[in-house]
């Protein structure tokens, strides 16, 4: 039996968990930066990482706190080493790191990506490899096999813009609060998608979502200076609506069809969607129609955004296939892996 404590400060959540055996979360604590960048439209790194800084202790006590035994309970510790920000990852393998070396436990570095992937093996007891993954973020946009537990292949990946950070710009262009997916959704809710059709990008084994922004963009230009106010935002709600509508139906559509591709072409019976863009709930309907003969699993929404619980599961298989890894080992920005 493996206690892992997991921290995960890739982006703009501070998070930290502990799992048991990879699949038990015993405990999961998020510490929500959302408000310190919506002003902003988005994340800024210099002051994400300075909020990690500031509260991975208090996030990291609050996670053992209901542990007995506390830190004495804990048999390892896996952190993101990568992909994300340069500043917000070393501030926790830094502390991961320090921790080990302080306690002698076992420490492994891990793919944010990876621990997307295993959330949905977190979300349901019985799945287990191969399966396809669907990793739709703000600043990924993937789809992934999971062949065994510590191989993975990437079938197709983004072109451009992550369709996580499509939603964001749609939402500005319209006027909308950060992050732009949760208001896109609601405010699409109430609008008529067919008022402004927009295009369905469609690439072998790839994503794009530029185009769609893009496209978005001139059909704000085109309504006129009289529809839009000073800022260049629609006045009328309805028309914010009906456009936010025809984004989220593009957007869906082209990743909803683009997994079920990848799904024809392998020949999967298990596909998941995971990520933050996974609490969607057009994208959930419309990949549970599109591949509705196959098995299909989508964690629930605590799941879907960053959190350490994911993280540990991952770190768990990774002890198991690889060890654990030297403590004085690097953070990567830039890392591409999935398991």
């Amino acid at each position: 039996m493996t206690t892992l404590l997991a921290i995960e400060t890739s982006c703009d959540e501070t998070a930290a968990a502990v799992v048991r055996d990879g699949r038990e979360v015993l405990s999961s604590v998020v510490a929500s930066q959302i408000d310190l960048h919506t002003g902003y439209g988005g994340v800024v790194p210099e002051l994400a990482a300075r909020a990690h800084l500031e509260v991975l202790g208090t996030t990291v006590d609050a996670a053992l706190c209901g542990i007995d035994g506390g830190w004495n309970a804990i048999d390892a510790i896996a952190v993101t080493r990568g992909p994300g920000l340069a500043g917000c990852l070393l501030i926790g393998t830094a502390y991961a790191q320090a921790a080990a070396a302080a306690r002698r436990l076992p420490v492994v570095g891990v793919s944010h990506l990876a621990g997307h992937v295993y959330s949905a093996w977190l979300a349901d007891l019985e799945l287990e490899p191969p399966f396809l993954a669907l990793l739709v973020s703000g600043g990924h946009t993937d789809c992934v096999e999971l062949r065994d537990h510590g191989t993975a292949i990437r079938l197709a990946s983004t072109r451009d813009d992550a369709v996580g950070e499509a939603f964001d710009k749609a939402a500005r262009m319209l006027g909308l609060a950060y992050p732009g997916g949760p208001v896109i959704e609601r405010v699409a809710g109430a609008g008529d998608a067919a008022r402004f059709p927009l295009p369905v990008t469609r690439l072998e084994g790839a994503f794009s979502f530029s185009g769609l922004k893009t496209a978005v963009r001139y059909v704000v230009r085109d309504l006129g200076t009289a529809e839009l106010d000073d800022a260049g935002i629609p006045r009328d709600p309805a028309v914010i609506a009906a456009i936010a509508a025809s984004f989220q139906v593009a957007a869906v559509e082209q990743l909803a069809e683009g997994l079920g591709a990848a799904a024809d072409r392998t020949g999967a019976e298990q596909v998941v969607v995971v990520g933050g863009v996974a609490a969607n709930t057009a994208l959930r309907t419309a990949v549970r129609q599109r591949l509705s003969g196959l098995r299909v699993v989508v964690p629930p929404l605590h799941l879907c955004g960053d959190n350490a619980a994911m993280i540990g599961a991952a770190g768990w298989h990774r002890l198991k296939t690889h060890g654990p890894d030297m403590v004085s080992f690097d953070a990567d920005p830039a890392l591409a892996l999935f398991a």
